[in-house]
């Protein structure tokens, strides 16, 4: 006899599937991120006006000091999201006062957990801007870095947050077992899919320019994300 109950119910999709499925879905938003950032280098590179002006945010960051990417990342990553998205009634719900500043101090840390790691990454491979530095770098960045603690942190930290809002049983979740299998893994794999050109940009870059150009696409991101997730 067929138990129809249990056959009528849906085979949960692989991770690796589902997180292949996301990026293959993200492709075209994934083209504009990599064109945002590939106009940024060559503007540094090859553009007399653009070259001085991100020189001059240099010093700015110099006089700053830990200031400058904690403040940064926290309006690129935090402020101009939030502002541009409680624009529209329908997600204004998903963005009230707690919610909001529980997004400027995440990204305010990340902004000092990210320029702690590219400066380690200056520090033990090098702070050249070859092929070989380059590649060294992202895949330092996506096979230690993303998968084994930024993913994790960021999709716990906003499961978190939203379950303050909806008392989602995030705990629950964890305690029935294979949680990075079920959440973090597809994460990481459409997360690489996006971001490796990006990183790879990034580490393009001198040091000092690094965790900026993360924060100009990370807006970008963050806006996508937040979009593509409404659907």
């Amino acid at each position: 006899m067929v138990d129809h109950s249990t056959a009528s119910r849906p085979t949960p999709e692989a991770p690796w599937r589902a997180g292949w499925r996301a990026g293959r879905a993200n492709l075209g938003p994934g083209l504009a991120l990599w064109l945002i950032g590939l106009v940024l280098v060559a503007a540094y590179y090859q553009h007399a006006p653009s070259h001085a002006a991100l020189e001059r945010l240099v010093g700015l960051r110099e006089r700053l000091g830990w200031f400058f990417p904690i403040i940064t990342t926290a309006i690129c990553g935090g402020l101009l999201p939030i502002l541009y998205l409680r624009r529209d009634p329908t997600l204004r719900a998903d963005y009230q006062l707690k919610n909001c500043a529980f997004l400027l101090l995440f990204w305010a840390y990340k902004g000092i957990e990210i320029e702690v790691w590219y400066r380690l990454m200056a520090h033990f491979v090098g702070t050249g801007t070859d092929l070989k530095t380059v590649a060294i770098k992202v895949l330092l960045d996506q096979i230690i870095y993303c998968p084994l603690y930024a993913v994790p942190l960021t999709v716990l930290s906003f499961a978190f947050n939203r379950a303050s809002l909806r008392s989602a049983p995030v705990w629950a979740d964890l305690r029935a077992g294979g949680w990075y299998r079920r959440h973090i893994l597809p994460t990481v794999i459409a997360n690489a899919a996006l971001w490796i050109p990006v990183v790879a940009l990034v580490y393009t870059l001198p040091l000092s320019l690094q965790t900026l150009l993360f924060d100009l696409v990370l807006c970008f991101y963050i806006l996508m994300v937040a979009h593509i997730t409404r659907r």
